[in-house]
């Protein structure tokens, strides 16, 4: 049973809230390995005349292998009802377990193999064009190093969304 349909990325609504308050989850493959991860950390916007999501993974996450890795990546956003779920994979490591299957989501695939929970209310199916970490020196605001207490800066991934899915 397919729920979803595909929806252009200018559709898109609320998307401050679904980021910041609502969470979502990033997934990946590399083949061997799938992983989800809770964040809360995001943004939408256009870059090079393309849609683009941007994600931030701080190297020490067992995503973060997974998709550096892989050349396609899903953020799924979710209703209130999942929040117990988001929650389950912001507090767990795949590297102790199948994420999915601990938060109680159904792992589905995109047609290249990407996976996804089927519970999600949208999920955007992005291809990675620009990688970089961010860097110490270019903080302009000293105050945001407070979220870097060891050093560990997030490494940015600029997406092109390929592909919105949208539950009907």
């Amino acid at each position: 049973m397919n729920r979803f349909e595909t929806v252009a990325p200018e559709q898109i609504d609320r998307i401050l809230d679904r980021i910041g308050k609502d969470w979502m989850l990033i997934s990946a493959s590399d083949g061997k390995r799938e992983n989800t991860m809770t964040a809360s950390w995001g943004c939408m916007g256009v870059l090079w005349n393309k849609p683009v999501a941007i994600c931030f993974i701080r190297p020490q996450r067992y995503t973060y292998p997974i998709v550096e890795a892989s050349d396609s990546l899903t953020l799924s956003f979710f209703d209130g009802a999942y929040r117990e779920a988001l929650t389950y994979c912001g507090r767990n490591s795949g590297r102790d377990g199948d994420k999915f299957a601990g938060a109680g989501l159904t792992r589905a695939h995109t047609e290249d193999g990407v996976p996804y929970p089927a519970e999600a209310s949208l999920v955007l199916v992005c291809r990675k064009l620009y990688a970089d970490d961010l860097k110490k020196n270019a903080f302009i605001d000293p105050a945001l190093l407070s979220h870097y207490a060891a050093d560990d800066f997030h490494r940015m991934y600029i997406c092109e969304i390929e592909k919105v899915l949208c539950q009907k």
